[in-house]
């Protein structure tokens, strides 16, 4: 439908719908804009929608107006043809496109919010994703700063709520009763409930002024919230999934039994571990499975009572359950801005500089450190002015040792590793050998306490601490393995740390200190 302001040439035009709310009617939407076109408007603001975003386990999460994205879903392609049928029939008009989140609203909701209207809800198992909802005020309130204030500012912009809920927790506040069935497929609708899509307000609020009133969890309740269902819900939602209780829960069970008893990991250097403030934990990841970043979270969390949030590679939230695992873990797909976005929060930023390339290492040089890719993680402690704590462990490449490579193409495409390793336990991966770990925190090296921000942009600066990190890592790692005498027992440090819950024992004394 179009809504036109004879008096300042502007028209509105937000597309009608095909049945199912899913995408636009672009046959109908080019009769429109041709009919728009014969009053020549000086501008055209565009109602599309922030489903012109691929849902993909690729995309890094509240994604600014640049953001490319490169896949072929049916839904989102047609809101981006929407776009382009309007530059076409409009070619001479001003315009400014809005890519608004899912506005929660009962009447002509549109396919998310369709799904909170109901009794129950078909959604895929084992993915939970972080959707945003805008308040119906809210979108009003956007359209309104683009007429008043977007003249001479055409272009592209997203419209983004305060916050987001996860998918579930949306159901529950609806009172929906969930009903994730294996057979929902993929593509469609199904790659929204399954993957992110979330978006960046921050250019309409740089540029238009726009800032939102309403959270997303506040704009669920007053559209769908029903009596008894959201209870007093005062949970503080993760904009990326972190879910505290979750990993609690885990603690209790799973992750004490790993960590205590079945790993017997020793842990030493806690100390060096901030209590508060930003830092950048940069590790070794060795063993294929990603358990070894889950136990550092473990250590770290039992130590100082916080949870790292962990950059990941896109394709631990690829399969079903593991996508679910890792979000609520505080996984975070890797890329610089989310990096900056813990830091910011003044959060702990955990990685594994070697990438990907450390999980699938051969055994024959588990222990030798390879190229730590383009030292991004010292760029972001820079860039942050935090310190970096590299943390080192010997016993995790031994939980699945890699000792030959299958190449096949179709491994390769469906999972994205680099390749299918083989190992003692191939076929079976997910059984991992209970190899005894010894897991060291070096001293932290402050480098905000002698570099400004602007030394991220210095390569030689870069290098230099790139390598000191490396090498004090290289060292640590030699010494724990020359005091190391069996893979599956014994300890390397005279004295072991005791954390809460840990069934680990303490006697007197220290290795020396590795480094400076």
């Amino acid at each position: 439908m179009a809504c036109s302001f004879e008096d300042s040439g502007v028209v509105i035009y937000r597309p009608r719908l095909i049945p199912g709310g899913a995408m636009p009617d672009l046959a109908a939407a080019a009769d429109d804009l041709a009919a728009c076109a014969h009053s020549q408007p000086a501008r055209l603001v565009l109602l599309s929608s922030a489903a012109a975003l691929d849902p993909s386990h690729h995309n890094p999460g509240f994604v600014a107006e640049t953001y490319r994205p490169e896949g072929t879903n049916p839904i989102a392609r047609a809101w981006r043809e929407l776009e382009a049928l309007a530059a076409a029939k409009l070619p001479q008009a001003e315009r400014i496109v809005l890519r608004p989140a899912p506005v929660a609203a009962r009447e002509n909701a549109d396919f998310i919010s369709r799904r909170l209207a109901g009794a129950s809800a078909v959604v895929p198992p084992g993915f939970d994703p972080a959707l945003q909802f805008l308040a119906p005020a809210d979108l009003d309130a956007a359209v309104r700063c683009a007429v008043e204030r977007g003249l001479g500012r055409p272009g592209l912009f997203h419209v983004a709520p305060r916050g987001t809920v996860p998918l579930r927790t949306a159901m529950r506040l609806a009172g929906v009763r969930c009903l994730p069935l294996a057979w929902t497929g993929a593509g469609g609708e199904n790659d929204y409930l399954r993957h992110n899509w979330t978006v960046s307000g921050a250019k309409i609020e740089r540029e238009l002024g726009f800032v939102p009133k309403v959270t997303s969890v506040e704009a669920v309740l007053a559209a769908f919230g029903k009596a008894g269902a959201a209870g007093d819900f005062e949970k503080e939602t993760d904009d990326f999934g972190l879910d505290l209780d979750y990993i609690a829960a885990y603690e209790r069970t799973l992750f004490r039994f790993l960590h205590d008893l079945y790993w017997r990991i020793e842990v030493m250097g806690t100390e060096n571990l901030p209590r508060e403030g930003g830092a950048v934990l940069t590790g070794v990841h060795r063993g294929f499975m990603p358990w070894d970043g889950v136990m550092a979270l473990v250590a770290v969390h039992r130590a100082v009572g916080r949870v790292p949030r962990f950059l990941i590679h896109p394709c631990l939230i690829k399969p079903p359950f593991l996508a679910n695992y890792m979000t609520k873990l505080g996984g975070i797909v890797a890329n610089q801005e989310n990096a900056d976005w813990v830091l910011s929060r003044g959060d702990l930023l955990g990685m594994f500089p070697e990438g990907i390339h450390g999980a699938f290492t051969m055994y024959r040089d588990a222990y030798k450190l390879g190229k730590f890719g383009r030292d991004e993680y010292v760029k972001m402690a820079l860039r942050n002015r935090v310190p970096l704590v590299p943390f080192v462990t010997v016993g995790s490449a031994e939980i699945y040792p890699i000792w030959g490579r299958l190449d096949w193409k179709w491994v390769k495409r469906a999972t994205e590793w680099l390749f299918l390793p083989v190992g003692p336990n191939f076929p079976f991966p997910g059984l991992p050998l209970p190899s005894k770990w010894h897991t060291r925190f070096l001293e932290p090296i402050p480098v905000q306490e002698h570099y400004g921000p602007e030394a991220a942009d210095d390569p030689a600066v870069v290098k230099t601490l790139s390598g000191e990190v490396r090498a004090r890592m290289q060292a640590a790692i030699d010494e724990m393995l020359a005091r190391r005498k069996s893979i599956f027992w014994g300890t390397i440090f005279d004295r072991i740390e005791t954390n809460p819950g840990s069934l680990d024992a303490v006697r007197p004394g220290s290795l020396p200190r590795v480094g400076r």
